[in-house]
């Protein structure tokens, strides 16, 4: 009998725990997952409404609110584990939700050009494509064994790049074929980036909810995060996957 029970310590509790992991953990990417699409809906819903105010719009589009907007999204998307992990449970929740609206009104004068020229057919299809990119390298980060944790810092560096080069093609390049062409080219180096981007953060959730298991608080907040990171990777892989196919289409 000692030996059966000592088997079944060595063999069976490890079981018993592996599948106490992974149903916690498909509970915690679920929920990372529902945060996320909530927020890409609440990005909508934001848009819909600002597109609906034309005075509103041509503030945004024309004068520097836009710049306050961009540069707004980013400081808040790099405060964002400072904010999330070290306020309360409703600090991380508002800085998230915040984070969404802000997009939402800053992407608004964009996606109203494409309705306009387009009837809403790019936009969809941008969606569409950008769905599947998405879920394609999420799955990818979820279900691969490679260590991608040394990628990090090539990302963020090559990240920046990608942001230096956008903003100084804005101001330099005057020539508009010359534009268009660049503007082509960062987008598809931005789409392959953050395909990247977005498989190395799915694996990097998954070892957040491993490292906080069994604080509920802290993986509480670790879903937050976990969505603000997959939401900004989404919304920029649809940005970009809009503007080649406008490209594409004004060719």
């Amino acid at each position: 009998m000692a030996e059966i029970d000592n088997r079944y310590a060595r063999g069976g509790f490890g079981a018993r725990t592996d599948v106490v992991i992974d149903e916690g953990l498909r509970a915690y990417m679920l929920r990372v997952y529902n945060y996320m699409a909530l927020g890409v809906a609440g990005t909508a819903v934001v848009s819909l409404l600002v597109m609906s105010n034309p005075a509103l719009m041509r503030t945004i589009a024309l004068g520097p609110m836009k710049w306050v907007l961009f540069f707004g999204v980013l400081g808040l998307g790099w405060f964002a584990p400072r904010i999330i992990f070290s306020g309360n449970a409703a600090i991380a929740h508002g800085a998230y939700w915040l984070y969404c609206a802000l997009w939402g009104v800053l992407i608004s004068p964009f996606i109203l050009a494409f309705f306009a020229k387009n009837a809403g057919g790019l936009v969809f299809q941008a969606l569409a494509i950008a769905a599947v990119t998405f879920g394609a390298t999420s799955l990818y980060g979820y279900v691969t064994k490679r260590d991608m944790t040394g990628w990090g810092s090539f990302l963020s560096m090559a990240s920046i790049g990608l942001i230096v080069a956008m903003l100084v093609s804005f101001f330099v390049v005057s020539d508009p074929a010359t534009g268009k062409t660049v503007s082509f080219i960062i987008s598809a180096l931005v789409v392959l980036l953050f395909s990247a981007v977005t498989a190395w953060e799915t694996q990097q959730i998954k070892d957040m909810y491993v490292y906080g298991a069994g604080d509920a608080a802290l993986v509480d907040r670790s879903a937050v995060f976990g969505s603000f990171m997959l939401y900004g990777s989404f919304i920029t892989l649809f940005i970009h996957i809009l503007n080649i196919l406008g490209i594409m289409r004004s060719e």
